[in-house]
């Protein structure tokens, strides 16, 4: 289950239309109406989602929602991580670090920049479902994520797109108006297309001192979670997904991603990683995960992790885990049934 700020649900219920009891709505997740506001308070996923849900349905202009919610947000409102979002040099260097740092407000989110012809996108990563509360959740983001924008820069923020992956209201003119660009739903993204001139214009605060004493927070609280977002382990997920049909291309892997092959192989070797490494390791996490279910013949676990033959399975494991597939196996029910 992922973790979200209890911030963004603040957030929203202060925008709500006043006839909505927004006060009994935070106490059925488990927030004290009345409590002050810490992002450091978590709140599952699905709560936060069925919380936007809820009142997008009671209100009667929800599809404007998670624009107003967005429009809402202020760097100063994200803690540490906004005071280094707004003193990065420029929006590039604003995005970078939310690409790293974005963790410490939810655990169910990722960033990613990448290039594109005069400008880049800053790519929303996020599973799950496509119904109605993740939905407005990721409009909301990108709403959010504008606003931020704007608040920061010396020059007016340009948009040449904005894309989601899942349908839009009947009329998206508020979208448009609100963005100050084509909105593109149905897409095969959720990502922003800032132009080439936003992203190198200077931000109002920009400095590389602050910036990294605050840098030197972040790490110290990103240091204490789980890194279940990293990207080796979305590489890895990725991977796994497509081994039955055997061992996929980088590009494959990165066109997952929402990215282009080269700035997937520049991102892992940024962190002293290779894609032939996180695919020896997906195929090997993912063959002990079978092997230990006990629930497939050996070739089918073959097949499952792309091999095309059960020998060359049992040689690559044996490479891996030191011992067959079949001894690993037998070692696994013996610790799971002890004699």
């Amino acid at each position: 289950m992922g973790q979200i700020t209890s911030l963004f649900v603040h957030k929203v219920a202060d925008i709500a239309e006043r006839a909505i009891d927004t006060s009994a709505l935070l106490a059925s997740i488990g927030i004290d109406p009345e409590a002050p506001v810490d992002p450091s308070v978590m709140v599952s996923d699905s709560d936060y989602y069925g919380f936007l849900e809820s009142i997008a349905r009671a209100e009667q202009s929800g599809h404007t929602l998670p624009l107003r919610a967005g429009n809402s947000m202020r760097s100063d409102d994200y803690g540490v991580f906004g005071l280094a979002w707004k003193t990065a040099s420029n929006l590039r260097a604003s995005f970078t670090r939310a690409e790293r740092y974005w963790r410490v407000m939810t655990s169910v989110s990722v960033y990613t920049v990448e290039p594109a012809d005069n400008g880049a996108f800053v790519h929303l990563h996020r599973e799950g479902p496509r119904d109605l509360g993740l939905r407005l959740s990721n409009e909301a983001t990108i709403a959010s994520m504008f606003t931020i924008s704007r608040e920061i820069a010396t020059q007016p923020v340009k948009l040449h797109g904005i894309f989601f992956k899942h349908a839009g209201p009947e009329n998206i003119a508020a979208h448009e108006d609100f963005f100050e660009c084509p909105v593109h739903f149905k897409a095969d993204r959720d990502a922003l297309l800032f132009s080439d001139e936003s992203m190198r214009a200077p931000n109002k605060l920009g400095d590389a001192g602050i910036t990294h004493y605050f840098e030197t927070q972040l790490e110290a609280e990103i240091s204490q979670f789980d890194d279940e977002n990293s990207l080796a382990k979305q590489v890895k997920k990725q991977v796994t997904k497509a081994l039955s049909e055997g061992v996929p291309a980088i590009s494959d892997i990165a066109s997952a991603m929402a990215m282009s092959g080269r700035t997937l192989q520049r991102k892992l070797s940024e962190q002293g990683l290779t894609y032939q490494g996180l695919v020896d390791d997906a195929r090997r996490e993912f063959a002990e995960q079978l092997l230990k279910q006990n629930q497939h013949s050996l070739s089918n676990i073959a097949f499952l992790t792309g091999f095309s033959e059960q020998s060359s399975f049992n040689r690559a494991f044996k490479r891996w885990a030191g011992q067959t597939p079949r001894s690993y196996r037998l070692a696994a029910q013996s610790r799971t049934n002890p004699a």
